[in-house]
């Protein structure tokens, strides 16, 4: 087992290939073997290679809790695929061992082939379910107060100026007049946006556009959906 040299080009194309239907060195969650090999690579592979680059950008994200992540960091050679050479000095003093005491051979790597076929199959079937898995939209709902300039402000009209400002990610919802005092009334308005779509600034930047009846716009209420 192992990959190589992976300072090489030649060891992170192993990884890159390695990697081509797995997230993760070991299992489905970052571990100590995932930390084993990021720490033998000295710089981000290539952007051809991305796989290996993907993988490598995902395990640096864990930087701060690599030391907590799950598993026992084993040689370097422990890990990859079975028919790459390891080059490791633990590898070859592994190796020479084997061929001290294993003369007629031994089902091990059956035992691997198997074990990385049960490995494959579980991946997939992760893989698929993941795929059926809808993806979650974050959204917030926003309740905004809309001021007027005076008590002689049309609200009706204000109301519908705010309304017609349409965005994908937007849904406006229930609203009220509320008093502010000296017959003056604001536009208590509800709306939902999806996070990645529709923020403040965008809204707050539209309504006030309405200057004519909007003298300011406050957001009273931010929620997560």
């Amino acid at each position: 087992m192992g990959f190589g040299d992976l300072k090489s080009p030649a060891g992170l194309q192993v990884l890159n290939d390695y990697l081509a239907d797995k997230s993760y060195i070991e299992g489905y969650v970052p571990s100590q073997a995932d930390v084993a090999v990021f720490e033998a690579i000295s710089s981000p592979p290539p952007a051809d290679l991305c796989h290996a680059l993907c993988w490598y950008n995902h395990i640096k994200s864990y930087e701060k809790e690599k030391a907590s992540l799950p598993g026992v960091k084993k040689a370097l050679g422990k890990y990859g695929p079975a028919n790459a050479e390891d080059t490791t000095e633990s590898g070859a003093t592994d190796s020479k061992d084997d061929d001290d005491t294993d003369l007629f051979g031994s089902d091990e790597e059956e035992e691997s082939e198997e074990a990385k076929r049960l490995r494959e199959e579980r991946l997939a079937q992760y893989e698929s379910k993941k795929a059926k898995t809808p993806a979650l939209v974050a959204k917030s709902s926003i309740l905004l107060d809309v001021k007027p300039w005076d008590d002689e402000t049309d609200m009706a009209k204000l109301e519908e100026c705010v309304r017609s400002i349409q965005a994908d990610g937007l849904v406006w919802g229930s609203s009220k007049l509320v008093p502010v005092g000296y017959g003056i009334k604001k536009l208590q308005i509800q709306c939902v946006v999806e996070d990645d779509k529709v923020g403040t600034d965008m809204l707050e930047e539209q309504i006030t556009a309405f200057d004519e009846y909007v003298q300011s716009m406050d957001m009273a209420a931010f929620n997560k959906i």
